[in-house]
């Protein structure tokens, strides 16, 4: 009796921490980033062609002014920067559909991986991705002879990059939504049609009045308005401020809920 509990007494419980910051791990994070930087179909989307959009819609508009004086092509490479930007993001959230087909979500809840830490994972490659798309529209801009105060270029750019934190949510909550066959399929003509809303392609002033108010409304339309505001001087705009936070509670808190969804059937 008194060896069977000394034995028990010796066996002791292994010490099972839980990984700092939920196991949030920057070599995570780099692979990451150089898993979407390989993917030659996302670049080709996200990096090169909102620059040839530029060359071949902005360019042709040269020596035409703005109220202010300020060019217009400065005009139409800032809206292609937001379209990169949310492009970018979008694409990047969307990408979690390959990943649940694959059985990746039923994998990570065998590790100490905190649902938190996956999601910082995938927003900072998102916002990584998308500042880079912003980085080489303006630069694509500035090469090709675009030239605003220093200002415009700083204040734009950030808003611009932090904006598209609403379509990093977007892309998370359709690509938990939807299959992964169909995610591109619903990203693609979602965003060309948020992005005429949102006065990217053409100014929301030659819609029909109808539309001009249901342009108001899309998510598309404060990111365009707040990146522009440096430009055109009409300074910022709490009604876009307020669309950009409603939207970005509106995909954050559909995110969370349909991951929570996700990973209780695994």
């Amino acid at each position: 009796m008194t060896t069977s509990t000394s034995t028990r007494a010796a066996v002791t419980t292994p010490d099972r921490r839980l990984p700092a910051l939920g196991g949030f791990a920057p070599g995570a994070l780099g692979i990451e980033l150089r898993r979407v930087l390989r993917n030659r179909r996302t670049l080709a989307f996200t990096l090169i062609m909102p620059g040839v959009f530029f060359l071949i819609f902005g360019l042709p508009q040269g020596g035409q002014s703005l109220d202010n004086g300020r060019p217009v092509t400065a005009y139409v490479m800032i809206s292609l920067a937001v379209y990169a930007a949310m492009v970018a993001t979008t694409s990047v959230g969307g990408a979690v559909a390959t990943e649940r087909a694959l059985g990746w979500s039923r994998q990570l809840r065998l590790t100490p991986l905190r649902p938190a830490a996956y999601v910082a994972t995938k927003l900072i490659t998102a916002m990584s991705l998308g500042l880079l798309a912003v980085v080489i529209e303006f630069l694509v801009g500035a090469v090709a002879g675009v030239r605003v105060p220093a200002y415009v270029w700083l204040l734009s750019g950030l808003a611009a990059w932090v904006g598209s934190l609403v379509f990093a949510a977007f892309g998370l909550f359709i690509g938990y939504l939807a299959p992964a066959e169909n995610v591109m399929q619903i990203i693609g003509p979602v965003l060309a049609v948020l992005a005429m809303f949102g006065g990217l392609f053409v100014p929301v002033e030659v819609l029909p009045d109808v539309l001009q108010q249901v342009a108001t409304f899309t998510p598309v339309y404060g990111m365009g308005v707040l990146a522009r505001a440096p430009l055109t001087g009409d300074g910022v705009s709490m009604a876009a401020v307020v669309n950009l936070v409603v939207w970005a509670l509106v995909f954050g808190v559909g995110a969370a809920r349909l991951f929570r969804r996700d990973t209780a059937r695994v």
